[in-house]
C-alpha cells in the first residue's frame, strides 16, 4: 500500500506499490497512467503535438455532426484495460454507440474503438512499443501512431486471432475505415505547416458525407 507520503508526490515519475483505486483517486488528474501497480508521469507535450489533436478532435466532432456513430475523447479521459492491468490516457479515443455501456464519468472500462496516439519526442518508444503491445493485448479494435517528428502515419487494425495487422491508405494518401461510415483521413493534410480551420474542417467534412 502506498504511504501518505508517497501520495502527495506528485513530482515523482513512477509511484509503484499503488491499487487502481489509489492511482485514480490521487494520480489520474495529474498526467499519470498506470501501469502494473505502478503510476507512471508522461512527458509534457509539444505545441505541434497540442495543434494535432486539436485539428483531429474538431474534424471528428463535426464528422459526428452528420454521422451520430459515437463520440471523441482524449486526455485527461482514460482508457481501462483491466485484463492486463493498465490505464492509459490516449490522446484520442473513439467510443463507439455500441460501447456507451462501459462508459464512465472520467474512464471506459475496457478496449475502444481505436485509439489515436500523436507522437512526441517524450514518447516514442512507448506510442510505437509499449502501448502498441498493451493496445493489442487489451482489444482495441483499431491504433492510429501519428508521428509529426517523421511525417508518418501508422494504422493498425485487430484481426480474427487478436492481432494487429497495418492498413494502407488508397493512392489519395486517404484512411477509411469501417469503424466510421464515410469518414476519411488525408495524411497529407496532417503535415501541413497550417492545418485547416473550422470553415475548412466542415466544407471537408460535408464532401465526405455528400451533404
Amino acid at each position: 500500500m502506498a504511504t501518505l507520503q508517497t501520495l502527495v508526490n506528485d513530482a515523482a515519475k513512477e509511484i509503484p506499490n499503488l491499487t487502481w483505486q489509489e492511482y485514480h483517486e490521487h494520480y489520474a488528474d495529474k498526467g499519470y497512467e498506470y501501469v502494473k501497480g505502478t503510476a507512471i508521469k508522461m512527458s509534457p507535450i509539444h505545441l505541434r503535438h497540442e495543434l494535432m489533436v486539436s485539428y483531429l478532435r474538431y474534424l471528428f466532432m463535426t464528422y459526428f455532426s452528420f454521422r451520430d456513430v459515437g463520440l471523441i475523447v482524449g486526455k485527461p479521459f482514460q482508457i481501462k484495460l483491466s485484463d492486463i492491468n493498465v490505464t492509459r490516457e490516449p490522446d484520442l479515443m473513439f467510443i463507439s454507440n455500441a460501447s456507451f455501456q462501459r462508459l464512465h464519468d472520467t474512464f471506459l472500462e475496457g478496449p475502444a474503438d481505436i485509439c489515436i496516439e500523436i507522437v512526441s519526442p517524450g514518447s516514442i518508444d512507448i506510442d510505437h512499443g509499449q502501448k502498441f503491445s498493451e493496445y493489442e493485448r487489451g482489444k482495441v479494435s483499431e491504433y492510429w501512431i501519428i508521428d509529426p517528428l517523421r511525417d508518418e502515419t501508422r494504422f493498425y487494425r485487430l484481426n480474427e486471432q487478436g492481432v494487429y495487422i497495418p492498413q494502407k491508405t488508397d493512392e489519395q494518401g486517404n484512411y477509411r475505415t469501417s469503424a466510421l461510415p464515410d469518414f476519411v483521413l488525408n495524411v497529407a493534410t496532417l503535415w501541413l505547416e497550417k492545418l485547416p480551420n473550422g470553415i475548412e474542417i466542415m466544407q471537408a467534412v460535408r464532401e465526405m458525407v455528400g451533404a
